[in-house]
């Protein structure tokens, strides 16, 4: 599963879409686009985008809803906080890093 969540966040894309998505979750395929284009200058068509949100949803970073015909996605930070908890020790007391 880590190397999915790793490959998902090397594109910058990708990022930008999560970007987006944690500004505003439960974005239709139209809505992205348009928000990556507008907000990003970002020229891709909607099958490139398609496919990044596959590949962020094999990762676990986005869910994908379907209500009637339409298809929502939404943020799932889930996989980052696992990641995160793998190599992050809880803060203990130690010695102080020097800041000069």
């Amino acid at each position: 599963m880590a190397d999915d969540l790793f490959k998902a966040l090397a594109d910058p894309t990708r990022r930008t879409i999560l970007d987006e998505l944690a500004e505003r979750s439960g974005q239709t395929l139209f809505e992205i686009c348009a928000r990556l284009t507008m907000k990003h200058g970002l020229g891709i068509s909607r099958q490139a985008v398609s496919q990044h949100l596959a590949v962020l949803e094999s990762a676990g970073l986005v869910e994908a809803r379907r209500e009637g015909r339409y298809k929502f996605h939404d943020l799932n930070t889930a996989p980052l906080r696992q990641i995160a908890e793998r190599w992050l020790a809880p803060d203990t007391p130690g010695p102080e890093k020097s800041t000069s």
